[in-house]
């Protein structure tokens, strides 16, 4: 029992250390809740290197980007997450990662009202000018390279597309936006719609 009970607060530590190096790094209001899997785990701190490492964090910033869109909630799956002493950074040799991007903070970042659209994969996005009238078109959502959130195959879907809400849709659609408020070293492999929100999951190797 007293050989589980060290090997606990040994697990509750290195799980504090990264859930600070996670919050320091990516500048989360709050920090992530993180749990250490495997025992024992004074095995693998002994070794370096953590099993595995789930992490769940919410509402990660990104500022400095001309259309900041926050992650909503990213949930983390780590294997061999390397700890070394008051290190500020901690490395992981693979992960896989879903960022959820909820359509309240998507909306914002476009400048437009978007929403689930009636096909999988695609979303609902609507603009509406006081002497125009309002518009819904309808686009395909998909990974874009940079780790950017591709619109494309836009349609009209109901209202009339007048050039003024036609010039709003371009601007908010045309263009990619960027996930830059991810761990270093993730890549965009896929992304997918839900009722809530657009999904975007991520691999990568050798990840900060």
């Amino acid at each position: 029992v007293g050989g589980v009970a060290v090997d606990r607060i040994a697990a509750v530590r290195a799980e504090s250390r990264t859930a600070k190096a996670f919050q320091d790094g990516m500048g989360t209001a709050d920090r992530p809740s993180v749990h250490v899997r495997g025992f024992p785990v004074l095995n693998q701190l002994a070794a370096g290197s953590l099993d595995h490492v789930d992490l769940t964090a919410h509402d990660i910033p990104s500022d400095g980007t001309t259309r900041p869109l926050p992650v909503t909630k990213l949930t983390v799956g780590m294997e061999g997450l390397k700890t070394s002493g008051d290190a500020d950074e901690a490395h992981a040799d693979s992960v896989t990662a879903t960022a959820f991007l909820s359509y309240a903070d998507v909306s914002s970042a476009l400048g437009v009202q978007v929403s689930q659209g009636d096909d999988s994969g695609r979303v609902d996005a609507t603009v509406s000018l006081p002497l125009a009238g309002a518009v819904t078109v309808s686009a395909a959502v998909s990974a874009a390279g940079g780790n950017s959130i591709a619109f494309t195959d836009v349609r009209a879907e109901q209202g009339e597309l007048l050039p003024p809400l036609k010039s709003l849709l371009d601007r908010a659609l045309d263009e990619p936006i960027p996930l830059r408020n991810v761990p270093e070293g993730l890549r965009l492999r896929s992304v997918t719609t839900s009722e809530d929100g657009i999904d975007a999951r991520f691999t990568g190797r050798s990840v900060t």
